[in-house]
């Protein structure tokens, strides 16, 4: 069975068919707050959304193979862009639904410092960071370690996550001592995470400009997309740490 296949069948039961029923690959950074869009977009339509949560690249392979997904909510513009250049993207629906920011943090409340200073003690065992191929949180945290002149020398206490998600595991289980993570993973109305943060600089990565694409031009997803992009979404994206356009 493909992973995809199974992905789907384990989110959203054995119906992967139906007029109603929107099938959406969201990056594991956003799942958080695409959850509270889900509740209020399911509470103002008749529809439903399948979430099927994971790294954008591992995504964007699946899409190239045929999953079945409606919407890709990605974490960088490049896969979006690549999948409505090839075609494989409704034309004109790419649109920039939030900018996410890169935190180093630490449950511990006095680790991590507020220039990010941390890193270049190596008063740590393990940094937890996505693998930068397939995350683009993790590809941001790589460019600030290059700028800090610190990749290579810290290459032994590096712990990398498939993606974003199990990047933070990583670090609230204690399995790494601190780890760069997604703002909107530190901060959301329900909670909220203690311990010690740097807030990255923008100036050390490219900006974590997330987009998304409809992958079929449908009226169900179509309106899913819509509501992301639209006053209520966008206003429930920023309650969650992200920039919004």
């Amino acid at each position: 069975m493909p992973v995809w296949l199974s992905i789907l069948l384990f989110a959203g039961g054995s119906s992967l068919v139906g007029a109603d029923e929107i099938r959406v690959a969201v990056a594991s950074n956003v799942v958080g707050a695409a959850r509270v869009l889900v509740d209020r977009f399911e509470a103002a339509t008749e529809h439903s959304v399948v979430l099927a949560s994971g790294s954008t690249g591992k995504h964007y392979a699946q899409i190239l193979h045929g999953a079945p997904f409606q919407v890709f909510l990605a974490a960088d513009e490049r896969r979006p862009r690549l999948l409505a250049e090839s075609g494989r993207a409704v034309e004109g629906s790419r649109v920039s639904y939030g900018r996410g920011r890169l935190v180093l943090w630490s449950p511990g409340e006095s680790l991590v410092d507020a220039e990010g200073g941390v890193l270049a003690t190596g008063d740590f065992a393990y940094l937890a960071l996505a693998n930068p191929r397939l995350a683009p949180y993790g590809r941001a945290a790589k460019q600030v370690l290059e700028n800090r002149g610190l990749w290579e020398a810290l290459e032994g206490r590096r712990v990398m996550g498939e993606n974003i998600a199990q990047t933070f595991q990583f670090v609230r289980t204690g399995n790494a001592a601190l780890g760069f993570v997604a703002l909107s993973q530190l901060e959301a109305p329900e909670r909220s995470m203690g311990g010690s943060r740097w807030l990255v600089p923008e100036t050390l990565h490219e900006p974590i400009e997330q987009q998304a694409v409809l992958l079929a031009d449908e009226p169900a997803p179509r309106a899913f997309l819509e509501f992301v992009t639209g006053e209520q979404g966008q206003a429930i994206l920023r309650d969650h740490g992200y920039e919004v356009p």
